[in-house]
């Protein structure tokens, strides 16, 4: 007889924790030991949920690094005892916390879900409780006694996404994420429906590494029609400033003006690591392709390729605290090690 699976949920804070204190109409925290009382449907899953909560929970806007080592520091104390984790937070940060996660756990070869929903878990329309449900159910599956997902992923409204491919784009549909450049992982219809030549598998069975520092010198810089010089040089000249996601236009599409390029071209001199990432929510960036993006190539920006900003900022902030050499940085960047890039 095969052992029960155990999953853990860890709640940051966030709606899919609230419920509705009807006489005030305020929100308040949900009790997640009395889970299985508010969700009956719980106990009809054939695994053991065990929860913990943040002493303190918070809203997703007040995320920060500092709550992702925390998260990673929970996972990694518990990683033997636990079959899968399923991690709680408001959705307004989710696509960072997750794509952050993918990176702080090294070699993880067990499913960390990330979920939340856009409406309070006692509300009379609300998406908490599938939401919920279908997450434990998917970090519960085993095949062979190994976990079937084996990577950091996010699911919303039916989907399983790879978070480090994760954008939220909607603020008020059950919808809110999106995963444009790679396909869902897992489908939830009557049947959950596996998209096995998408996942990512941990062959080399190492040892799980949990990296816990991540430098947060790093800066987001978005082309708008008009920006000026001043405004790009007070951002370059920010003290201590080790890298920037340059978000271009289109395919990695920048004015050809000569101040821009010098400016840039000085930044690099000077130690700075830039990369090179498309605005749209989709596609990727090919410098190169038409002349406003001939000169950012010569001066070596870093091809983001299709990496989602919220990856790409979160990966600048690993690779600068795990002390990746300034010589091999731009080659490490440029690989996927986690999955997060075509």
């Amino acid at each position: 007889m095969s052992k029960k699976v155990s999953i853990l949920l860890i709640y940051t804070g966030g709606t899919i924790g609230m419920v509705k204190d009807h006489p005030s109409e305020t929100l308040r925290a949900f009790d997640f030991n009395k889970l299985v009382s508010k969700i009956p449907e719980l106990s009809q899953l054939e695994c053991k949920i065990e929860s913990i909560s943040f002493k303190n929970p918070i809203d997703s806007s007040n995320m920060n690094p500092s709550h992702w080592v925390s998260i990673a520091t929970i996972i990694e104390e518990h990683y033997n005892r636990f079959d899968g984790f399923v991690v709680l937070q408001g959705s307004d940060t989710m696509s960072y916390s997750s794509s952050a996660l993918s990176y702080m756990l090294e070699n993880l070869s067990k499913p960390v879900i990330f979920t939340g929903s856009q409406l309070p878990i006692g509300d009379l329309r609300t998406d908490a409780k599938e939401n919920l449900i279908t997450s434990i159910q998917i970090a519960a599956l085993q095949e062979n006694n190994r976990a079937v997902i084996q990577e950091v992923c996010l699911y919303f409204e039916y989907k399983l996404y790879r978070a480090n491919r994760t954008t939220k784009i909607n603020a008020e549909h059950f919808e809110a994420f999106t995963s444009l450049n790679f396909p869902a992982l897992v489908e939830s219809g009557v049947h959950l429906k596996i998209n096995q030549n998408y996942l990512l598998k941990n062959q080399k069975n190492k040892k799980l590494t949990v990296h816990k520092v991540m430098d947060t010198n790093v800066a987001i810089f978005k082309l708008f029609p008009g920006f000026s010089r001043e405004l790009l040089q007070g951002l370059l000249n920010i003290q201590n400033l080790k890298a920037l996601v340059f978000e271009t236009y289109g395919a990695g599409n920048a004015p050809t003006d000569d101040w821009l390029i010098s400016d840039l071209k000085e930044a690099i001199k000077n130690g700075l690591h830039i990369v090179n990432v498309t605005q749209c929510s989709g596609g990727s960036v090919i410098m190169g392709r038409y002349s406003t993006s001939e000169e950012l190539k010569r001066l070596q920006l870093i091809d983001g390729g299709d990496i989602t900003t919220e990856a790409a900022i979160t990966k600048l902030m690993y690779l600068l605290g795990s002390g990746v050499s300034h010589k091999s940085f731009r080659t490490i960047f440029e690989t996927s090690i986690r999955g997060e890039l075509t």
